[in-house]
């Protein structure tokens, strides 16, 4: 209730000045056609009129308008929806003037009804009509735009959320993947040696803090991945021993450089997942660098019999890496080697970031739209400063009938609108209302 009275109030308050701004337009080219405008009750009556129309008419088109945007709806009307809107809006609104022509002749000015019929003329009908259609064409315009940038920033925020979810939905991945595949070496161990199986644990449950450490970050750098892979090689080997030969460096050349966490661990463990490993054939990896790219490579043994793999891998590397950056992961595979590539970055990516990248682009896109904008409205200006005074040169110069007013008043009006276009300035919403809406929406969690 209280939102529909704020919505009639926003409305009255609208037809009130649209009501008065015709009437000072009509007045004022009357005047300068000759008419003898004298401030008096005459004068306010008359402006009563031209908001007792808009009152009405803005009222009418805008409960139809209502009306029909939750009963026509695009999706299942589409082909007749403008048809359907555009005959029912001119029959309402011809009815409306019909009324409002009663009250004022029969109501206001006492007029009989025989009089009133003889004296109405077509015209009135048609001049009220064609300002009513071009303020309607204005307000929709103005609606569908509103809309449609409300929709561009709530398509934004839904793919920025997505991006998010998905990204965390990834990441969460790795810890089971991670305890259950350590949890399977940990019971070979208990078979073969619980001796190694005891000091396992206790690495374990040091490797396993550092996995709760990183689980949350986008992205740690290279230093700290290469440490951590030490660190699972040793419980690698005290399974395997010597059937694992490791070469990795002991720093990157990139201090800053970083990889998304767990990358190699992952690595590491599909290597052995998926070869042969034993002291007659032993498994050789090698980290290092190549190009601004941390490979990791190992020699190929493939196993003959190997578990269906669970996806996580190789694929939640890559989709990670394809959230947070255009390089991609590179897979090289031969007859003997099998390499992956990790994009070493050199900064720091997350989606909150990606996402203000690209407000930041469009803000500036926009900004130079807007450039664009001021100079040719300073263009239009300028020639219509020097356009129109020659006009009137012309016009007093052939004839007593002032027709240069209706250019000076056309065209002054389309420079008007240009210049409120192009410096951000509009009646209905106020000074940069779009980057306030946009802003209030990006800040709304429930948008």
């Amino acid at each position: 209730m209280e939102k529909t009275v704020r919505y009639i109030g926003k409305l009255l308050l609208t037809a009130l000045g649209l009501g008065i701004l015709i009437a000072v337009i009509f007045i004022s080219v009357e005047a300068l056609l000759g008419r003898r405008i004298v401030f008096g009750p005459t004068l306010f009556r008359e402006v009563g009129y031209y908001v007792l129309y808009s009152i009405v008419l803005t009222l009418i088109n805008s409960i139809y308008y209502d009306y029909i945007n939750h009963k026509v709806v695009w999706k299942k009307y589409g082909k007749y929806r403008i048809l359907i809107s555009g005959i029912g809006g001119i029959v309402l609104t011809l009815l409306g003037i019909f009324w409002i022509r009663i009250v004022i002749g029969v109501g206001f000015e006492g007029k009989d009804w025989e009089a009133f019929v003889n004296g109405e003329e077509p015209i009135f009908y048609i001049v009220a009509l064609l300002i009513t259609v071009v303020v309607s064409v204005f307000f929709h315009a103005a609606y569908f735009y509103k809309n449609w940038q409300e929709k561009k920033v709530k398509e934004q925020k839904i793919i920025a959320g997505t991006a998010s979810a998905r990204f965390d939905a990834l990441k969460n991945q790795l810890d089971p993947h991670f305890l259950f595949n350590s949890l399977n070496v940990l019971t070979s161990l208990i078979e073969e040696d619980p001796n190694q199986a005891q000091k396992f644990t206790t690495s374990l449950s040091k490797v396993y803090r550092y996995v709760l450490e990183q689980k949350n970050k986008d992205l740690v750098t290279v230093d700290e991945e290469l440490n951590f892979a030490r660190t699972y090689v040793r419980l690698l080997k005290m399974r395997f021993e010597d059937s694992i030969v490791f070469e990795i460096p002991e720093n990157c050349s990139i201090p800053e450089a970083k990889i998304v966490p767990l990358s190699l661990q992952l690595l590491l463990e599909n290597a052995v997942k998926h070869n042969v490993v034993t002291a007659s054939r032993p498994l050789h990896i090698k980290v290092h660098e190549v190009g601004g790219m941390l490979v990791v490579s190992n020699n190929l043994q493939e196993k003959q019999v190997v578990k269906k793999s669970s996806g996580v891998g190789l694929q939640n590397i890559k989709q990670r890496y394809n959230i947070l950056t255009d390089r991609e992961v590179s897979i090289q595979k031969s007859a003997s080697e099998f390499s992956v590539s990790l994009p070493m970055l050199t900064q720091k990516l997350t989606v909150m970031e990606t996402q203000k990248d690209y407000i930041a682009q469009k803000r500036y896109a926009k900004a130079k739209e807007q450039v664009k904008a001021i100079k040719d409205f300073y263009s239009n200006l300028i020639t219509y400063c020097i356009v129109i005074p020659f006009l009137w040169w012309i016009n007093f110069r052939t004839t007593d009938f002032l027709w240069a007013f209706f250019p000076t008043l056309g065209w002054g009006f389309g420079v008007l609108m240009h210049g409120m276009e192009a410096f951000g300035y509009n009646p209905l919403w106020g000074k940069r209302w779009e980057e306030r809406k946009i802003q209030e929406f990006m800040d709304e969690d429930t948008f």
